[in-house]
This record gives structure tokens, C-alpha cells and sequence, in this order.
């Protein structure tokens, strides 16, 4: 049997072993999951139990259906974005500022889910908003991606023509680069967070990961809190932090993908007990390759119609 023929009956087993080790990847997860919030959901029910109680003590007028359309109310005004702690007017979400940050989180596939339109009319033109928003904000983000690997590669071709040593020299620009977009958007924007929001700084950073990985749960949203004063320049500095932040995690995970398919060749090399042809080396000069094909793409200067 030859190697060609070996390498696709080693294929169909790759395949269920990674089917295998996600499925079981996301049951631990679930377990973990399961075991860590539905302990504490279970305190959590019984302490609303005793606060619902305590309010029908202190209120005696109000009954079942009371509470029901009290907490309606509370629901709505929430759903608007106003605020319970005064009768003043508000725009509520639906200002320019946060009009353009949701529109943001529909095309970049976020989704928060604390705000979405009402109106027939706004949620027909928000199909067809996403619809060529979102390939539009990929192929973006995708160019911004590139400029920023053919920036880490023209720093990494400076400093290896000073040092002459192109591992050691690649493995610290990635170093720095990792380091840096950590810090950029995610160490500084969780101090920012923390104080115009009044987070934690885990809530903070857990907010951060979830909206640049676009998971997007919506029970930590910025600049949503009616009862807060933001500065104008916070949902500028969101919008930006917003897109190059999604680009940059981008390129992280791409990495990760990376260093998975290069495992995924080294156990399926290592079961068929001798290296393929075209697999031995790929995954190696895959992200080497596509960083040479991005310089030259950048460099080349369109051509004329």
C-alpha cells in the first residue's frame, strides 16, 4: 500500500477522533459549567425567595398579580434603557451614540441581546442591514488583519537582518505582538471599564474576552446603564476598541487553529508511522507562507481598470 493510499484511510479516523475530542471537550464543559453555576443558581433562587417574601411583608397591599406587573414594568423600562431611580426623560438605547454601537454589534455578529428593534419596519431593515453588513465587516476585518501580519513580518525581516537568527527572532516579534494586543485590548480597556462602569476587574475582562470573541451574552454591556453619566468619548473609544480588537483576536485564534492542525499532522503522521507527502512540513510553513503571500498582496499596487 502506498503512502498516498495510507494517508486517506488515516483521514476518515482523524476526523472522528477530532468529532470525539470536541464532543467530549464540550461535556466537560458542561459539567464544569453545571457544577459551578447551577450549585450557586440553586442559592441564588432561595435568596430571591426570601427578598420576594420580605416585599410582601413590608408591602401588604401588593399581591401576586401586583409583583407580576410590577416587575412587567421593570422589564420594559429595562428593555428601553431608562431609568427606575427618577421620572426624568431620557433617549433611552435608542440614541445616535448607542444607535451606532448596536449597529456595530449586528454586523461584527455580536449580539448582545439587551436592546433590538421593536418596530416591524426596523427589524425588516435589520435582516437586510446584517445581510451585507456582515461579509462586509469580514472582508474589512480580514484586510486589517493583513496589514497587521505584514506589519509583525516587516519588523521580524528588520530585526532578523541585524540578529541572523530567524527562529529566535520570530518567536520574540509574536512574544511582543501577543503581549502588546493583550495589554491594548484587554488590560487597558478593563480599567477603563472598571471605572466608568463600575465592574470588578474579572467582570471586566470577562466582558472584554466575550465581546471580542463576538459570544456576546449581553449580561455585562458598556455604555448601557441609564443611571450613568457616560462621556462623550466613550463610545467612540468603544467602537474603535470594538473593531481592532475583533481583528487582532482574530489573528490569535487563527494562530491557535495553527498550532492544532500542526498537532492534528504530527498524531496522524505519527499513526501511519512515516510522513505523508504534502503533509510533512505543511503546517509548519502554512502561517510562514500566508505572511509572505500577505506582503506581497500589500506591497503590489493595484492595477489600473
Amino acid at each position: 500500500m502506498g503512502v498516498k493510499e495510507m494517508f486517506n484511510l488515516a483521514w476518515v479516523p482523524s476526523i472522528l477522533l477530532l468529532a470525539l475530542i470536541y464532543v467530549v471537550y464540550v461535556l466537560i464543559g458542561g459539567v464544569i459549567f453545571w457544577k459551578l453555576e447551577g450549585d450557586l443558581g440553586g442559592k441564588d433562587v432561595s435568596g430571591l425567595l426570601k427578598r420576594k417574601e420580605a416585599i410582601f411583608t413590608k408591602y401588604t397591599c401588593l399581591n401576586q398579580d401586583g409583583l407580576v406587573a410590577v416587575a412587567q414594568v421593570v422589564q420594559d423600562v429595562s428593555k428601553a434603557g431608562l431609568s427606575l431611580k427618577d421620572n426624568r426623560t431620557t433617549d433611552g438605547f435608542w440614541k445616535f451614540t448607542s444607535s451606532a454601537v448596536f449597529a456595530a454589534t449586528v454586523v461584527t455578529t455580536i449580539g448582545y441581546g439587551n436592546m433590538s428593534p421593536t418596530t416591524t419596519v426596523g427589524q425588516i431593515f435589520c435582516v437586510f442591514f446584517a445581510l451585507f453588513g456582515i461579509p462586509l465587516n469580514v472582508v474589512v476585518l480580514n484586510r486589517v488583519g493583513k496589514y497587521m501580519l505584514a506589519l509583525e513580518r516587516n519588523i521580524s525581516d528588520f530585526i532578523e537582518g541585524k540578529t541572523k537568527r530567524k527562529t529566535c527572532t520570530r518567536f520574540f516579534v509574536h512574544s511582543i505582538s501577543y503581549i502588546c494586543g493583550a495589554v491594548l485590548f484587554f488590560i487597558v480597556p478593563m480599567i477603563v471599564f472598571q471605572q466608568q462602569e463600575g465592574w470588578t476587574y474579572s467582570q471586566a475582562i470577562y466582558y472584554c474576552f466575550i465581546t471580542l470573541s463576538t459570544i456576546g451574552f449581553g449580561d455585562f454591556v458598556a455604555d448601557n446603564n441609564p443611571d450613568y453619566n457616560y462621556p462623550d468619548w466613550y463610545s467612540v473609544l468603544m467602537a474603535t476598541w470594538i473593531f481592532f480588537g475583533l481583528a487582532w483576536l482574530a489573528l490569535v485564534i487563527n494562530h491557535s487553529i495553527d498550532i492544532l492542525e500542526r498537532v492534528n499532522v504530527y498524531f496522524k503522521q505519527l499513526c501511519c508511522g512515516q510522513k505523508s507527502e504534502g503533509v510533512s512540513g505543511k503546517g509548519e510553513d502554512n502561517t510562514e507562507t500566508k505572511l509572505e503571500e500577505v506582503e506581497e498582496e500589500i506591497k503590489t499596487p493595484p492595477k489600473p481598470h
